[in-house]
């Protein structure tokens, strides 16, 4: 169940920024169908490129391991990309984190707590360039 409300979540990112003009894929072999460790999401819009992870809660605290956070970095530097964890909780939009905005717990994994998300990630208009770019019609 966990899994197909992920899912639906990072598919709704794609509709998303996909709405707000960027060129978008989900990256179908991530989550396990590769040993290659690849993003859930691959966007771009001529002027900013992301590889994002895609976390969504219903109001526990999103944790990611320390490999997803160096498979995630080390992807997005080879691909020329911009590395940004993207979390959200139930009732809530969109927020982006730079991964080494996170709280590391002591373990070395990664948290983000929903207060936090609100107070100190980056709001998916500001995320998106606050405008959506004109398409051709």
């Amino acid at each position: 169940m966990a899994n197909r409300k992920g899912d639906r979540r990072e598919r709704e990112l794609v509709n998303r920024l996909d709405e707000a003009g960027f060129a978008v894929m989900r990256a179908p072999a991530s989550g396990g169908a590769t040993t290659r460790e690849l993003p859930d999401v691959l966007a771009g819009n001529g002027e900013a490129f992301y590889a994002i992870e895609a976390k969504s809660s219903a109001g526990d605290p999103i944790y990611l391991t320390g490999e997803e956070v160096e498979a995630l970095v080390y992807f997005a530097r080879n691909f020329g990309a911009k590395a940004r964890i993207g979390v959200r909780f139930d009732r809530e939009d969109w927020y982006f984190f730079h991964p080494g905005d996170l709280y590391t717990t002591d373990g070395g994994n990664y948290r983000v707590k929903k207060e936090t998300a609100l107070a100190e990630g980056e709001g998916f208009e500001s995320f998106v360039g606050g405008s959506k770019q004109s398409r051709l019609g």
